[in-house]
């Protein structure tokens, strides 16, 4: 458990907050490409680590991220002409540009010519991956762009969508790091379900509970649950957790062949946290179109509004729990396995006290995770650089496997992690 003290520290992400700070260090997603989807068009409101802002692709097709409200007389930029590559305010005619710059005065006559002087927050942007990155924090701080293997492939060969999730962002990251929920919360009680969920054959449900490892690395760790299959096998999936909020996990595709799929849990505020869901073939088959619907995920068009990005499954409705599908096809009676996720991570409130907790064995990950998140803050605090901003998470991947009980599992399912890059075991 964390104090209160310990828990404001790692969930509070405010300007000015020791977590907030230190989340502004990385490139943090802002919004889908597609938002912004051609030059000159509409401007789109971004909410941001508590900080409100607009952004805009200009004539050039250069993304500017300005504060949302004119320096001016304080009214929203949203309401702006995105024209002649800059956004201009239509109360009184001043006009940015993307990198903040007032290049245009209508209200004042020439002679009184300052508009050299006003510039207004603007944050850089990088594009990459069929997202829109944002960095927040100092300038000469900024980190290499985030060019995560999922990222380099060609879109046909993978699919990133967006939620709003209703709750703290750490509580959200810390579901997603938990294997041992898995095969409990998102099990599915018959072999015909055609449900998103794990079906009773499948290795991860017939496994036993999972003993964690966790190795500690220079971006974050990698963790592995272990399952017991009967006397000579087990079964091992790993995981790659990246500071501060990037998780990898393995998946397969509708039609069976191996992806990489993940989550990044960016703060909206304290209280709410827009979800990235990415997935990417690992091979050279390109993703279905079953595969972007996300039905199973409880992602896609079917489950969540692509206007407001909010779950039609939500607080109102009580997820649309069906007892009846609880009884006799699903663990939960919730449809879609991010869906009851995002649905047990909502119930716990919208910052939960952690004060109040009982953690076991298998929380590992979680309270690792917690240590790595308080020792980010303390190193940003003194001046240095946070782990995971550097380039060393660009190759991951994750793995799933059963194997001989007495494998070596870290040699045959993540080699590329050499024990040099291991700086401990948890």
């Amino acid at each position: 458990m964390l104090s209160r003290e310990e828990n404001d520290i790692v969930t509070r992400v405010g300007p000015g907050t020791p977590m907030g700070t230190t989340i502004r260090r990385y490139w943090v997603p802002a919004l889908l490409s597609h938002e912004l989807a051609e030059p000159d068009g509409p401007p789109v409101r971004v909410r941001l680590l508590g900080e409100n802002l607009v952004a805009f692709r200009d004539t050039k097709g250069r993304i500017g991220l300005l504060d949302e409200l004119c320096p001016h007389r304080r009214v929203s930029l949203y309401f702006g002409r995105n024209e002649e590559c800059g956004l201009r305010c239509i109360y009184h005619g001043w006009k940015f540009d993307t990198f903040g710059a007032c290049i245009d005065m209508m209200n004042e006559p020439a002679e009184n010519d300052f508009k050299h002087k006003v510039r207004t927050t603007a944050y850089p942007t990088c594009e990459i991956g069929g997202l829109i990155w944002a960095y927040l924090g100092p300038a000469e701080r900024m980190p290499v762009p985030p060019r995560f293997a999922w990222t380099q492939v060609p879109p046909s060969h993978r699919n990133v969508t967006k939620v709003i999730e209703e709750c703290n962002w750490l509580q959200a990251l810390e579901g997603g790091i938990d294997t041992s929920h898995a095969p409990i919360l998102h099990r599915l009680l018959s072999e015909t379900s055609t449900r998103g969920g794990f079906k009773p054959s499948s290795p991860f449900v017939r496994g036993k509970a999972p003993k964690l490892e966790v190795d500690i690395t220079d971006y974050g760790f990698q963790y592995a649950g272990i399952r017991p299959l009967g006397e000579t096998e087990i079964h091992v999936r790993t995981y790659q957790y990246i500071l501060p909020f990037h998780q990898i996990r393995p998946a397969r595709s509708e039609h069976g062949f191996p992806t990489d799929a993940g989550h990044i849990w960016v703060p909206i505020d304290d209280e709410n946290t827009m979800v990235y869901n990415w997935v990417y073939s690992k091979t050279d088959a390109p993703l279905s179109d079953e595969d972007r619907l996300e039905t199973g995920l409880g992602n896609g068009p079917a489950h969540v509004d692509q206007t407001t990005f909010r779950s039609k499954a939500n607080r109102a409705n009580d997820y649309l729990i069906d007892r009846s599908v609880q009884r006799t096809e699903t663990f939960s009676g919730i449809d879609g396995i991010n869906a009851q996720d995002r649905a047990l991570q909502e119930s716990m409130g919208r910052i939960v006290d952690r004060s109040r907790e009982h953690l076991g064995p298998a929380d590992k990950a979680i309270i690792q995770a917690r240590r790595l998140l308080r020792e980010a803050t303390r190193i940003v605090a003194a001046g240095g650089e946070p782990a995971g901003v550097g380039p060393t998470y660009y190759a991951l991947k994750a793995e799933e496997a059963v194997l001989p009980q007495d494998a070596d599992w870290r040699q045959r399912m993540t080699p590329e992690l050499t024990n040099d890059r291991i700086l401990r075991t948890a």
